[in-house]
């Protein structure tokens, strides 16, 4: 059973049907004792940091999420969602995030060369890091393409990457800790790949 936490913020429709397709039991909920009681958590989020953040304080599934999360049970943030689980992002100010995820969020502009279109929206190939493929992405493999839609990335989060795509230079494309994982790119929006990834989620213990 798998919680989508709904704070106001986000892609949940897309992602509890690429669920339910690969038959998975999913469920769009703000409810605390719901996600408490599910065997894994979905964040989700599109839009601002800043005005996400504050929704998931103001609702109060922040504290959820991290309680949950440091359990151990299995989290995954999609998109702006996984941008929530690091420390801080500077987007439009200084905001801080979960904190379950060492590093940053910054811009992709500095790092990109001119002339990149800024977001950053298609099809890029994964690159896995040298010390071995993520449990989450046991049933793809190294250069399948998913779908990203983004201005800002992890920074300083280099221990825990566990997949980079090219845009013009190497970005976070997914990172990950023990139980907690985050991708980038949407795989929701990303064919069959990306429901490989989901399904390689829901078997995570």
């Amino acid at each position: 059973m798998i919680a989508i936490v709904d704070y106001g913020v986000g892609n949940l429709y897309s992602l509890s049907c690429s669920l339910k397709y690969i038959g998975q039991d999913a469920f769009v909920t703000g409810d605390p004792a719901a996600i408490r009681n599910s065997e894994r958590i979905i964040l989700p989020g599109v839009g601002a940091f800043g005005d996400a953040a504050a929704k998931l304080h103001e609702s109060g599934l922040a504290e959820i999420v991290i309680s949950e999360a440091k359990s151990g049970k299995p989290l995954l943030g999609v998109c702006l969602g996984m941008q929530l689980l690091f420390e801080k992002s500077y987007e439009f100010g200084e905001h801080d995030g979960l904190g379950l995820l060492r590093g940053t969020v910054a811009p992709i502009g500095p790092r990109i060369p001119a002339g990149y279109k800024i977001p950053h929206i298609g099809w890029n190939a994964l690159k896995f890091p040298g010390n071995g493929k993520s449990s989450l992405f046991k049933y793809i493999d190294e250069g399948d393409h998913v779908y990203f839609v983004h201005s800002f990335h992890a920074e300083g989060c280099e221990e825990s990457i566990i997949a980079s795509a090219e845009y013009g230079a190497d970005l976070t494309a997914a990172a990950a800790a023990s139980n907690i994982f985050g991708t980038q790119f949407h795989p929701e929006k990303s064919g069959n790949v990306g429901l490989r990834i989901l399904k390689a989620f829901s078997e995570i213990q």
